[in-house]
């Protein structure tokens, strides 16, 4: 769709290119005389709001009008949703998705949601790679409740041994959770895994086979975090893979809108 401000450039180039009348130049476009010396008193308005719209988009490539809404009004600026949404297609930020394939519907049951922090996490692998091909694993973990995320494990190896260190760090670190979602991986189906779980009292809720939609708080943040971290990064090395995972952890747990309706 071609806008009226794409219309008017047309205009002044046609103008500008050739020896013919503006009104010769908006009988070819299409363009109407009130639209061609019409002044809109937006532009000055909208200004400020703008430039700091795109200095966010351009911070935060991945975040639609929404979350941008959001840090707006954290950052003191009086606008609504709608404003933005209008300054957010004008100036061309809309985010494109990335479509996977698609799947069968399934009747789905009731989804029992927690009540308060650490009753139930999720726990997850994830897989990437450095420059140099070098491949490497993260051992994931949300807080259904508060949707925090209280660890990320990087490293190329990631046994059961190393995700019992990790939850160990926690336990002293915050606590632990009443049970943690899991899939059938080795790592959680190990015996040593289970005896920690057995003597910490913490519950191995495991999924069906083939079912990640039961551990759907770990893979929406799964899905974000491959978009805004290992998509947007090169990881030169190990060692860079994990401050840039850190710094992302980070700053979802203590600036990124974590529900669009909230601050």
């Amino acid at each position: 769709m071609v806008t009226t401000t794409q219309r008017r450039q047309v205009v002044t180039h046609l103008m500008a290119a050739f020896p013919i009348s503006a009104r010769r130049a908006m009988r070819v476009i299409g363009l109407s005389r009130s639209r061609w010396h019409y002044a809109p008193k937006r532009p000055l308005r909208d200004a400020p709001i703008r430039e700091r719209l795109n200095a966010l988009a351009q911070a935060r490539p991945r975040f639609g009008y929404r979350r941008l809404h959001v840090l707006l009004r954290r950052e003191g600026m009086v606008v609504n949703h709608k404003r933005v949404y209008r300054l957010y297609r004008e100036e061309r930020l809309t985010v494109r998705r990335h479509r996977g394939r698609k799947h069968a519907a399934e009747p789905r049951g009731p989804v029992v949601r927690p009540t308060q922090p650490n009753e139930r996490w999720g726990m997850d692998f994830i897989h990437d790679a450095c420059v140099d091909r070098r491949r490497f694993r993260c051992l994931t973990m949300v807080d259904e409740f508060t949707r925090e995320c209280p660890a990320i494990e990087v490293d190329t190896s990631l046994p059961a041994a190393k995700v019992i260190a990790v939850l160990d760090e926690l336990a002293l670190a915050r606590g632990l959770p009443k049970s943690l979602v899991v899939d059938h991986g080795p790592e959680f189906m190990s015996q040593a895994l289970d005896r920690w779980a057995y003597q910490h009292g913490v519950a191995l809720a495991f999924i069906r086979p083939g079912k990640p939609v039961e551990n759907a708080y770990i893979e929406s943040f799964h899905s974000r975090f491959r978009d805004e971290c290992l998509a947007a990064h090169w990881f030169w090395n190990l060692a860079d893979a994990r401050f840039q995972i850190e710094q992302f952890r980070r700053d979802y747990n203590e600036a990124r809108p974590t529900r669009v309706s909230g601050t």
